[in-house]
């Protein structure tokens, strides 16, 4: 605490009552704040005789070797004032030289700065002892001694050890008659520093009472002003110096200019200066100088001693002390919004987008604001155009824009461009999402006369050359010449708009990668500095058949007739080869072998052939790899199989449990080795916890190879740590029975599972199952790691609903040397949800296990309904080699089937893998409104009859999906003829792309055709239009690409 000059504060004091007196109509509460009025405190009592029974003080002289008889204590007492105090008196006027002293105890200071000391006593006049008076005075003297220790000894009293604070006397009046009493009272003070004072009273020939002594200090009080809470404070050492006591705010209040206030050395409080405020989600009780809490409904945002608001329109706060109020659902607060402001939408659509103007290159677009605001004044508009080149200029310029009206040069002529006008405002990207209006422009044509005399001058059966004469100019000029010329062809029957395009300076082109036998249709347009003109009317040519001759003018050419006559044999060779490979199958066949009751779902391998008579491989295919466990490279997964006795893999891989620790507590099922029972476990050291464990068992007196395939399955168990794949407790081999020990799995299977709880779900919750399992196959996969068996009935479900994957007695390793490829040497295909390339040639990879998958995905969402419902093995394996597929499940999400389409895309490396599935599914939990699309091609409920398979190639079975047109007919766009990935983009008009596709590495129609939906995202192409129209290319080109590589059509 700083002391204050008492002069300059009486400058302050002045300069305040002059600003109160010229601001009298202010309210009192204002004044109080400014220059708020003094306030005194009682005093500090630090010493009062009057409440004391005895005093007892010490004295001088005393004992015998006193002179004089030195102060008495004694009563004074006085009943009509109710007056009873222990009192000194000393009289020694009959005697020369008195020199009487009186001590008061050792009085601690505490945290005073000055000690006041009031005495109230009586003096007898000295004329009241005529003759009889030696030394009679009239005063006593008051002294003190500062100390910094108490002690037991009496204090000293040399005269030089003390500090006279002063002489006295009666003021009052004296006793001048025996029966007067005249009490004074006396008030001094003294400065203190060390811990204590004694006070002393020193008699030299006085006739005196000491009646009452009272010991204390001046202390401001306690005090809350501005929010800011001052303590109880000392008055300064001299009388005349100001203390300023710096102040803390209130509970819930904060600093806003640091509070100070001025003791004076009466006790009073005095100018304060600075406070603190409320802080937010708090108001201001002034009366009681306190930060209360807003209440419900109420919001305070900043600082400060106003009380809380209510929440604007369209929020709330639903507890005490909020600071803003939340917006409710669908309204939105911007950051620059104040807090008071309701809270707001974003703007509905553009009105009445009108194109008031078109010509060749200039489109002028103008509409009405949206009939809904959302309650802002800031709603900026934003146009895009689907096909605008980087030429394109915009007026006004700049990205938003306030107007409602816009021009945009530089268009093409002739040319179909869409746009887009959003209506946007400050809240729409909290929104995420714009409301936008669009329409359709068709730039008028610029060049007036046409391209003439379009003729065929050669043809081929993959190749078109066309020329034609330049067009005969109305107005002479340069800008009239023709900058180049664009011809374009595209089948006869097919859109113009995915026509393939050449642009050229020359009055001749040439089309190369034609289809043989296909009426193809050309126009050619002319581009002058003016614009494009309009096409020429359409010219129709067909290519011959690719075994006939090409036409080249008017010549024959013996030489392609030579060449397709040696293709024609070559056909004739291969459909012989074929067809004695399908009588060589067929005698092999035979009747599946049922891996579970009433459900014929498996093929038999015998010495290595699949008994199937269904696939017609091509020459070349059928030696396939008979690999077993090699592989080129270190993996992180040790194939048991490579070990000479099974018990060594286990004693490896798999915790050795002693039996004593496991408690079998009922049957739940039975297995290909034994049953599957419930059980406890006792975990070690102690045993005292016990968790639930599922426990198979071994058959008693099982073959060798009954255990050694029991150990094996545990050894690939044992390997595995991951949430989504079941975890090996450990095993017990050292008694019998053999057992192996896992986690327990409440809901058990996940087909049965779905089937007991069928519609019970929500679908982000089977989502969420398809994102475990495919989480668990990421996991294996990346182990390289093969199941070979994953279906719904191998996928167990605990009480959380989390799925695991389960049963390893079909599994094998990857094999790396033959690009992941499994050759088995024997054993059972499930085929309903085995791949194809499995079925056919016995290989299996990764991409054949997401084959797989997609089945799990149909039968989650189908509630664990039978693939293919009661079709044969044969039907089925017909049914996907002529491209159909299980239909979209009832409710089923339109992202969720395109997700099993992919996953049962024919060629397996254009399937994705399953880190691309764990990605997908997770960004549809992520985004829950894309999964509201429902896929349209359901017509049976579920529960209904079965559709039967379809009886034939060209059978339209509405209850299987084929994708897409087919792109192997006759009349289908040859892509494979292409040459780049810029002329395919071409063909298709998505030329825009072809920077894109470069820059991201996809330079070959091989990549193109691997491309899937969500690369198409970070390619650029956003507009789900151009994605469905890429895609069906793809589609095409793979069928294309594949039907090439492998010599027979799907």
């Amino acid at each position: 605490m700083a002391p204050f000059n008492m002069a300059g504060v009486a400058g302050l004091l002045a300069t305040c009552a002059a600003a109160a007196a010229s601001a009298a109509y202010l309210l009192p509460l204002l004044l109080l704040l400014i220059c708020p009025r003094g306030t005194h405190a009682d005093p500090v009592v630090l010493l009062d005789t009057t409440q004391e029974e005895k005093l007892e003080w010490t004295k001088y002289p005393f004992g015998a070797e006193a002179n004089t008889p030195g102060w008495v204590e004694e009563s004074f007492t006085n009943f009509d004032k109710g007056i009873n105090w222990r009192s000194y008196v000393v009289c020694d006027v009959a005697y020369n030289n008195v020199n009487n002293w009186l001590w008061t105890p050792f009085i601690e200071r505490g945290p005073a700065n000055r000690m006041y000391i009031e005495i109230k006593f009586t003096t007898r006049d000295c004329s009241l002892f005529p003759g009889n008076a030696l030394s009679c005075k009239e005063t006593f003297s008051l002294l003190y001694y500062e100390f910094d220790v108490a002690t037991k000894e009496p204090p000293p009293w040399e005269t030089d050890s003390y500090k006279l604070i002063g002489r006295i006397a009666a003021g009052e009046g004296r006793f001048n008659t025996n029966t007067e009493v005249v009490i004074n009272t006396e008030v001094k003070s003294i400065p203190v520093t060390k811990k204590g004072v004694y006070f002393a009273f020193r008699d030299q020939g006085a006739c005196i009472s000491i009646l009452a002594i009272k010991v204390y200090y001046i202390s401001c009080p306690e005090i809350s002003v501005n929010f800011a809470h001052f303590p109880a404070t000392p008055t300064g050492r001299e009388v005349a110096l100001i203390e300023q006591t710096i102040g803390t705010c209130v509970a819930n209040a904060v600093v806003i200019e640091q509070p100070t206030f001025l003791c004076k050395g009466d006790g009073k409080w005095y100018l304060p200066s600075g406070g603190c405020h409320c802080k937010p989600g708090y108001q201001a009780d002034v009366e009681k100088q306190e930060c209360t809490e807003c209440p419900i409904g109420k919001f305070k945002h900043e600082a400060g001693s106003h009380s809380c608001e209510a929440c604007p329109a369209h929020s709330k706060s639903s507890d005490y002390g909020f600071t803003e109020c939340r917006c409710d659902p669908g309204y939105f607060r911007a950051e620059k919004d104040p807090k008071k402001m309701p809270c707001t939408q974003p703007p509905s659509a553009p009105q009445n987008l009108t194109v008031n103007f078109v010509d060749q290159s200039t489109v002028f677009l103008s509409w009405n604001a949206p009939h809904m605001l959302g309650g802002r004044t800031d709603t900026t508009y934003r146009v895009v155009c689907d096909a605008c080149s980087m030429g394109v200029k915009y007026i006004p310029n700049t990205e938003v824009f306030n107007d409602t009206k816009i021009t945009i040069t530089g268009l093409n002529a002739v040319t179909t461009y869409r746009f887009q006008v959003f209506a946007e405002n400050g809240v729409s990207a909290l929104a995420g999402k714009s409301e936008y209006v669009d329409i359709t422009v068709t730039t008028d044509a610029s060049v007036p006369s046409l391209v003439s005399n379009v003729r065929i001058t050669s043809v081929k059966s993959s190749e078109l050359s066309i020329s034609w004469d330049a067009p005969i100019t109305e107005i002479g000029g340069d800008s009239d010449l023709v900058e180049r010329y664009e011809v374009r062809c595209y089948p006869r029957y097919d859109d113009a708009t995915n026509a393939t395009v050449i642009q050229t300076s020359e009055l001749s082109a040439t089309f190369k990668g034609l289809k043989p036998s296909t009426d193809y249709a050309i126009q050619v347009r002319a581009k002058t500095t003016r614009g494009w003109g309009e096409y020429t009317p359409v010219v129709y040519k067909k290519t011959p058949h690719a075994m006939g001759l090409d036409y080249v003018g008017e010549d024959d050419n013996m030489q392609v007739r030579i060449i397709a006559g040696a293709i024609v044999a070559v056909v004739v060779l291969l459909v012989i080869i074929i067809i004695m490979t399908v009588l060589i199958l067929r005698r092999a066949s035979d009747e599946c072998n049922k891996k579970q009751p009433s459900d014929c779902d498996t093929l038999e391998y015998r010495n290595g052939e699949v008994t199937t008579p269904l696939f017609t491989p091509a020459v070349g295919v059928a030696a396939a790899s008979a690999g077993g466990a090699g592989g080129g490279g270190a993996r992180s997964y040790v194939d048991p199989h490579t070990y000479e006795d099974p018990n060594q893999a286990v004693r490896e891989f798999a915790r050795e449990i002693d039996a004593g620790y496991i408690t079998i507590e009922a049957i739940i099922g039975g297995g290909e080795f034994g049953d599957v029972c419930r059980g406890k476990l006792k975990l070690p050291p102690d045993g005292r916890t016990e968790i639930d464990v599922a426990i198979k068992t071994l058959k008693p007196g099982s073959a060798d190879k009954a255990r050694n395939d029991f150990l094996t399955e545990a050894s690939i168990m044992g390997q595995f740590e991951h949430p989504n794949v079941i975890f090996l407790q450990g095993v017990v081999t050292k008694s019998n029975p053999v057992m192996i020990i896992t986690e327990f799995m409440e809901n058990g299977s996940l087909d049965t599972f779905l089937r007991a709880n069928d519609g019970k779900f929500q679908v982000l919750q089977l989502v969420g199952m398809l994102r475990g399992i495919a989480s668990g196959m990421q996991y294996l996969a990346e182990m390289n790691y093969v199941h070979r068996d994953l279906a719904a009935r191998n996928v167990l479900v605990n009480a959380a609903l989390v799925c695991k994957i389960a049963d390893f007695g079909l599994s094998r390793e990857i094999e790396s040397a033959t690009e992941g490829a499994y050759t088995t040497r024997g054993g059972k295909i499930p085929v309903r949800w085995t791949a194809p390339e499995a079925i056919a040639f016995r290989k299996f990879t990764s991409a054949s296990d997401v084959w797989s998958m997609g089945i799990v995905c149909w039968e989650v969402m189908s509630y664990g309904e039978r693939p293919y419902w009661n079709w044969s093995n044969q039907d089925v394996i017909k049914s996907i080699e002529k491209g159909y597929r299980l239909p979209a499940p009832m409710d089923c999400p339109e992202a969720i089937y395109q997700l099993m389409l992919d996953c049962w895309q024919k060629e397996r490396t254009h399937r994705p893998t399953f880190a691309n599935l764990t990605q997908t599914l997770d960004k549809l939990i992520r985004s829950p409104d894309t999964l509201r699309k429902i896929a349209q091609n359901r017509i049976r409920e579920r529960g209904a009859p079965p559709p039967p398979p379809p009886a034939s190639s060209t059978s339209s079975n509405v209850h299987l999906r084929k994708r897409g047109t087919n792109p192997l007919a006759p009349d289908a766009v040859d892509l494979t003829q292409l040459t780049s990935v810029s002329e395919w983009l071409a063909s298709i008009k998505m030329s825009r792309y072809a920077e894109s596709f470069e820059r991201s590495g996809v330079t070959t129609l091989e990549a193109a055709a691997r491309v899937t939906v969500q690369e198409l995202t970070a390619l650029g192409v956003t507009l789900v239009g151009h994605q469905k129209k890429i895609m069906n290319s793809v589609t095409a080109l793979r069928a294309q690409m594949s039907a090439t590589s492998q010599g027979f059509l799907v």
